[in-house]
């Protein structure tokens, strides 16, 4: 990581932070979802999701965090970052240490996400496969993406 963030593993008490992170960079670049979506996977991401992965986050000098991601085998299973510091390479730096690191390769992404989309793609993945719904089975096509 850069010198001014920090890549650490969080602690449990900081999930609540970690969801608020995750709800505005998905208002800002989700807009597909409605809000009864938002709050249903962000109940789903604070007592679920975040126990199912290995997580790392990256705070600011103050110690906030400002992004963060979750790595299941060579999986990316999330990758948020808050919104008032998208486009500062925090997210490029978290892919890069998860791809040369943790040996990740594989991403999910929503299709209807473009910003998210065009992202992997510039950092090599691409698609390899597409379904129609997402793993809840809600109508929101998922880009199936391998670092090739």
């Amino acid at each position: 990581m850069g010198t001014l963030y920090k890549l650490e593993i969080p602690e449990e008490a900081e999930f609540p932070a970690m969801a608020e992170v995750w709800e505005a960079a998905v208002r800002a670049t989700h807009h597909f979802l409605k809000e009864e979506d938002i709050q249903f996977f962000k109940s789903l991401l604070l007592n679920e999701y975040f126990k199912m992965v290995d997580l790392f986050c990256v705070r600011n000098p103050e110690g906030d965090i400002l992004g963060f991601m979750g790595v299941e085998s060579d999986k990316l299973e999330m990758l948020f970052i808050h919104p008032s510091v998208m486009g500062k390479g925090i997210g490029k730096e978290m892919l890069s240490y998860a791809v040369d690191d943790l040996k990740v390769n594989k991403v999910d992404v929503n299709e209807d996400n473009q910003q998210a989309v065009g992202f992997y793609e510039k950092m090599g993945f691409r698609t390899i496969e597409r379904s129609a719904l997402d793993g809840m089975g809600k109508p929101f096509p998922i880009l199936h993406m391998m670092l090739l």
